[in-house]
């Protein structure tokens, strides 16, 4: 169909150029007299086979450029988009007014071309004038408000800012993001890749109940986020075809809006420092403020599976730090008062380890025994 379409414009576009330029030929030829040939038919039917056989060999590569064309305007901000477009407009006006005079001049190249060159020119300079200074039209086309306790001083962004936080799949799932956003520490707009929200929408279809619950969990992260009338959510609908990897496609994505990848990833961590990404890990600012957990301490886990070690159970807190359970295979699938026994920092996140609160109860009790029974 697309073929199609482009065969028939380059057909259109030959007869046209057939009717307005093949009598000038005719008359360099010296056949301006012969009817035959120099007639609108003619010069038409000529003006289409040649466009036709030209669009035999053209068309495939018109329908890629289109659809390259296509991709990379999908992939730019619709305010880069809007005063970009504007510039050009202004550039184009600009030079349609400026190439008047030259239409009248009695040279058949100069007053075709040149005009054709100057209004290119300038659309472009139009266009670039527009994108380039985009903070500074929105300043114009914005209400001032009336500074009635003195002068507002303007605050320059500076290297440390980033307008996007692009939210990847582990951290929509954490739930954390939601807290942290809601009390305003962090700054900008959150944005959600629509590659990340299929990946959450598959998760939340597996089998695999474990998974379908995180997966859920996350959308209802992003629901409730996007509720938040005092957090800035945008969606992202491009996408970057040649690339598989989601971690891959946020990397990218942040290089081209100049974004923060905001995850708890340890592996994507360190790759996007390694390729100078800007990253915000949810961990390390939770470990950053989280109070420290001292042996003998108390609280109550759901032993979710077995651990590496024999016997060992791990369950985890509602933020995801992991617990290991000594003999907490026993356990499996059940509420279980633990005692903290020591704790663990790693550049990945904090474990604790703990034993069942009622087998320590009982070596309390024997040893207190044993103390009574030699005191007698």
């Amino acid at each position: 169909m697309q073929k199609r379409v482009v065969v028939i414009i380059t057909i259109l576009l030959g007869v046209s150029i057939g009717v307005s330029y093949l009598p000038n030929a005719w008359l360099a030829l010296g056949l301006k007299d012969n009817a035959l040939l120099n007639n609108v038919f003619t010069n038409a039917g000529i003006g289409a086979i040649i466009s036709f056989i030209i669009s035999m060999f053209t068309a495939k590569y018109v329908i890629a450029f289109g659809k390259k064309l296509e991709k990379d305007l999908s992939e730019i901000s619709s305010t880069y988009l809007l005063f970009g477009s504007i510039g050009a407009i202004i550039g184009l006006i600009i030079g349609v007014l400026v190439s008047i005079p030259l239409y009248n001049i009695p040279l058949p190249f100069f007053n075709l071309a040149i005009p054709v060159v100057i209004m290119l020119l300038l659309g472009y300079l139009g266009s670039k004038v527009g994108t380039t200074r985009i903070d500074e039209w929105k300043k114009l086309f914005t209400s001032k408000k009336k500074e009635k306790e003195g002068e507002v001083l303007e605050r320059k962004v500076g290297d440390n800012f980033r307008k996007y936080k692009i939210l990847d799949t582990s951290v929509i799932i954490d739930g954390r993001i939601y807290d942290i956003a809601k009390t305003g520490f962090l700054e900008g707009t959150l944005l959600i890749p629509n590659f990340v929200l299929y990946e959450l929408q598959y998760i939340a279809d597996s089998g695999d109940s474990l998974k379908r619950v995180r997966g859920r969990r996350g959308l209802d992260i992003l629901n409730a986020l996007q509720k938040e009338e005092a957090i800035s959510v945008e969606m992202y609908d491009g996408d970057f075809a040649e690339i598989t990897e989601v971690d891959s496609k946020l990397i990218k994505l942040a290089k081209l809006l100049d974004g923060v990848v905001v995850t708890n990833d340890y592996n994507l961590n360190k790759v996007s420092e390694f390729q100078n990404v800007p990253v915000l890990n949810i961990n390390a600012l939770a470990n950053a403020v989280k109070p420290v957990v001292i042996p003998g301490e108390t609280m109550q886990v759901l032993v979710v599976k077995q651990g590496t070690e024999r016997q060992q159970g791990v369950a985890y807190l509602d933020d995801g730090t992991m617990i290991v359970v000594e003999d907490g295979q026993h356990y499996m699938n059940q509420s279980l008062e633990v005692i903290v026994t020591s704790a663990l920092q790693t550049a990945a996140g904090r474990m604790i380890f703990a034993k069942p609160a009622h087998a320590q109860k009982g070596i309390t009790e024997n040893q207190s025994n044993n103390k009574k029974t030699n005191e007698k």
